[in-house]
């Protein structure tokens, strides 16, 4: 064999040792840290007795890497805590060979006071969740007889203690009351033995914060009932009323019923050394909630200093199965489960894949016999159903992570993980998984017409489409062939449009057309369009009267004219449209003018994105010549959802382009759409206006962080200026700084103060101009407010008894019902912006309303309130 120079050097022929990889290298005390981490891989219980030995023949003994070790496993992979727990129980067992048992702690008494400070470090940090699982850790502990009761009844009472202090925000009470709560629930045993008292107390405390959230929870239930004050509703659970019921049942049976609810392998184990105490958990205090303020107040408005902070709220789960089939999460046994499940789903949100083959493998976690075995696996001759589960584990995972999806006003993570963690566990088994997700999917859909939410409705529609993309749209349509009798407005057909055309985005037009049955194709069934999406010219066709003019104007844009030339082309277009003697005079000439000039430059930008975002950069001096005024700006929205007509897609993502371009503001894209709405507000426009809300809060929030960092740039600059002064003394050397010299304004400090100001008002107008709709959409039309209109149904409050006769109403009844859906979305998703501004806006939209007791007056005023703190009932 001859080998080449090339470079001044032989290459060499490379053997397989090149080849390997080297496994990276692990240090004795990392192999031990992740034999801890790797704890019940196979079987726990088996596990314990070996790793506890591992542990000890490992010298020399590090604590700390121990600590950390079970802190991440108990922090990371809650489903192991009691047997973390029992291997802590191991570790205080002396070795028979220690003969300085009276000089050395145990060793497991060692790594819990290091646990400790990992456990402090997470409760400054205000880290909740960690905080609450190493809650779970001690508890129970504290059944392990390793950590005394009162010490862990303090340690409650502190959390208990945050639900009373003033002016608490919902988010952090919520997160303390479950702390304390779960921490009572596993450890109430010994906790109840200590101190019966207490236990009531912490109970009592829970409660009392409970019982001031009911108004927040009738703004959030998932099934809207906007008739009724009531909260308690059939299909739904709320986080804190189960706790809450899962306590009380405990209470009353003396805690009887959590063995059954939570595994306990350190108490087959043998007890603690007699002449080992108790680990007393040191007193703490929970760290108030940092709250940034921005000196970003004006003259003009000084009310907007607050930063703003997302407002949390209650939390409902939405119930699909019935108790036999998922657990009642208001049973001891059934809050465990679902809480297990969404801390898995939570926690390994950065790795779906894991996280489904986790969900899945949860049974070998839970006490043996809660769940149905799978098909065709063996069962254990000694494990029997417990009364009241044998569940089936596939609905319950189901059922929990679209509860997750679906909570309001927004779900925790994004909705493309619940979305795709359900693709997952499918493709791990399909032979379960599908059935349950069928199940669910007629489920929700059965719910379309009882009340469930338009958000949450929205949301079912987007998991539904996504879901068939992934499986190749298979699914039983002709089900829902019978609801085509229904009104078109109704729930369940507006459910079928909206998830058709996302399946078309996510697919196209003629595949989505051939999955349905006929009698859904047809026209007149209103599902599917009778083409697909494309663009709509209409100056295209050679009959319009303006052909001519169009293709002028379209035959420049080609020709990649100057904007200039252009605008002066569309001047001399006016010029003959207005002297044109067979022109109507009911035409706008401006409106044309626009008009043709914006679609010939849509169809110019038809083609791509990119060709978009090029035709509008390359004519933005043509855009805002045209937008001059306000009835300009309107007009070319027209123009715009008039050419994507059959597209609204690209409605909303052309709307989005013109704001973040400035030819149009947000308000002008939120007044447009209650201007063009047609009856009631569907999901669409909510998106529109949607899109224009977040445009202007975004705007603000840049700015925001501009102002401060400039802020901060000229507060560390005149800090260095005063440190140079003070090290100056007089020549006398008395030691008195000379004054530091005035620093002329900073103007990149002025001109971001200036833009913050303008875009606050902006965001205002916009927030404002929302309102304004929702309230001209909703509340009577006379002049007269006290007024009763019974036959608008769009301006009245839909009452408990045309409720009840919902199955005869027909379109005009169900935009009502659609109107006021968006209504309480919008207030409580923006209730922290409009609790900024709620006097101004207060003053704007409901000032007319006052005093009114006509019932959509009341319910408006009533949703307001709720929305920004006011009715705290």
């Amino acid at each position: 064999m001859s080998y080449e120079r090339r470079g001044g050097y032989r290459r060499r022929p490379r053997d397989d040792y090149d080849d390997r990889r080297r496994e990276p290298y692990e240090t004795p005390e990392e192999k031990l840290k992740t034999a801890i981490i790797k704890l019940g891989e196979v079987d726990a219980v088996e596990e314990l007795p070996r790793l506890q030995k591992q542990i000890r023949d490992f010298v020399p003994v590090n604590v700390a890497n121990i600590s950390e070790a079970i802190r991440t496993g108990v922090t990371e992979q809650p489903y192991k805590i009691p047997y973390y727990a029992a291997l802590i129980l191991l570790l205080h067992d002396r070795p028979e060979e220690s003969t300085s048992s009276e000089e050395a702690p145990p060793l497991g008494r060692l790594v819990l006071e290091d646990f400790w400070k990992g456990f402090q470090a997470y409760l400054d940090k205000l880290a909740w969740r960690e905080t609450r699982l190493c809650i779970h850790f001690f508890a129970h502990l504290t059944i392990a007889r390793l950590i005394s009761p009162e010490s862990l009844v303090a340690l409650l009472q502190a959390f208990t203690a945050v639900l009373d202090e003033f002016g608490v925000s919902h988010g952090r009470a919520k997160r303390a009351a479950l702390c304390a709560a779960e921490g009572l629930i596993i450890g109430g045993p010994s906790l109840k033995h200590y101190s019966a008292t207490s236990v009531t107390e912490i109970i009592g405390a829970i409660q009392a914060f409970n019982d001031t959230t009911n108004s927040a929870k009738w703004l959030v239930q998932p099934s809207v009932k906007v008739f009724s004050d009531a909260v308690a509703i059939e299909n739904a659970d709320e986080l804190l009323d189960t706790v809450l019921f899962a306590l009380k049942t405990l209470n009353d049976s003396n805690f009887a019923q959590t063995a059954e609810s939570f595994p306990q392998p350190y108490t087959n184990l043998p007890a603690p050394p007699a002449d080992v105490a108790p680990f007393n958990l040191p007193s703490v205090l929970v760290p108030p909630e940092i709250i940034e303020l921005d000196a970003l107040s004006t003259e003009a408005d000084a009310e907007d200093t607050a930063q703003v902070k997302k407002e949390e709220w209650p939390e409902y789960f939405l119930r699909i199965f019935d108790n036999d089939i998922s657990p009642d999460p208001n049973t001891p046994a059934g809050y465990a489960v679902r809480t297990a499940l969404l801390d898995i789903i939570s926690i390994f949100e950065v790795n779906r894949k894991e996280c489904a083959r986790l969900l899945l493998e949860y049974p070998k976690w839970n006490l043996p016999g809660a769940f149905k075995p799978k098909p065709g696996a063996p069962t254990p001759s000694d494990v029997e159903p417990v009364a009241g589960k044998d569940w089936q584990l596939e609905s319950t995972i189901i059922e929990t992570i679209l509860g997750a999806l679906l909570v309001l006003p927004e779900s925790s993570h994004k909705s493309v993980y619940y979305i795709s963690l359900i693709t997952e566990l499918c493709k791990l088994s399909p032979s379960t998984v599908g059935p349950a997700v069928g199940k669910s999917i007629r489920k929700l859909y059965g719910s379309l017409s009882e009340g469930l939410d338009v958000e949450a409705s929205r949301r079912f529609a987007e998991w539904f489409a996504v879901h068939m993309s992934n499986f190749g749209f298979q699914w039983v349509w002709k089900e829902w062939v019978p609801d085509l009798e229904l009104a078109v407005q109704h729930p369940r057909r507006t459910f079928m449009r909206r998830a058709i055309e996302f399946e078309i985005r996510l697919s196209y037009h003629e595949r989505i057309a051939k999955t349905l049955p006929e009698a859904m194709q047809s026209p007149n069934a209103h599902t599917i369009p009778e083409q697909a999406p494309g663009p709509n010219f209409e100056y295209d066709d050679p009959t319009n009267p303006h052909h001519d003019a169009a293709q002028s104007v379209l035959n420049l844009f080609r020709g990649r004219a100057k904007a200039e030339d252009v605008i002066a082309h569309l001047d001399s277009l006016k010029t003959t449209l207005e002297g044109a003697e067979d022109a109507p005079l009911s035409v706008n000439v401006d409106a044309t003018v626009r008009s043709i000039a914006l679609q010939s430059l849509l169809h110019i930008g038809s083609r791509s994105f990119s060709h978009l975002l090029n035709a509008i950069e390359r004519y933005l001096p043509l855009l805002r010549n045209i937008t001059s005024s306000t009835e300009g700006k309107a007009e070319i929205l027209s123009a715009s959802a008039a050419f994507w007509k059959g597209n609204r897609q690209m409605v909303g993502i052309v709307f989005d382009k013109l704001m973040q371009y400035q030819i149009v503001d947000p308000t002008d894209v939120v007044a447009w759409t209650f201007a063009n709405r047609a009856g009631g507000l569907d999901a669409f426009e909510w998106d529109l206006m949607r899109g224009a809300i977040d445009k202007a809060n975004g705007r603000v929030v840049i700015a925001r962080r501009r102002v401060a960092a400039l802020r901060k740039e000229e507060d560390d600059v005149r800090a260095r200026d005063n440190a140079a002064g003070a090290m100056d003394v007089d020549a006398e050397g008395d030691g008195a700084a000379k004054p530091a010299e005035s620093l002329v304004d900073n103007p990149a400090l002025a001109t971001a103060l200036k833009a913050f100001t303008s875009l606050t008002r902006e965001q205002k107008g916009a927030l404002s101009r929302t309102l304004e709709g929702f309230v001209n959409a909703l509340s009577p039309a006379d002049s007269d407010a006290s007024a009763v209109t019974p036959n608008a149904h769009t301006r009245t409050v839909i009452t408990e008894s045309a409720w009840l006769n919902r199955a005869n109403w027909d379109d005009e009844e169900w935009n009502a019902w659609q109107t006021w859906g968006w209504y309480r979305q919008f207030c409580r998703v923006y209730s922290p912006y409009l609790r900024n501004y709620s006097t101004t806006l207060y003053t704007v939209s409901f000032a007319r309303l006052e005093g009114s007791e006509n019932p959509a007056a009341e319910l408006l005023t009533k949703t307001w309130n709720v929305a920004t703190g006011q009715d705290l009932s």
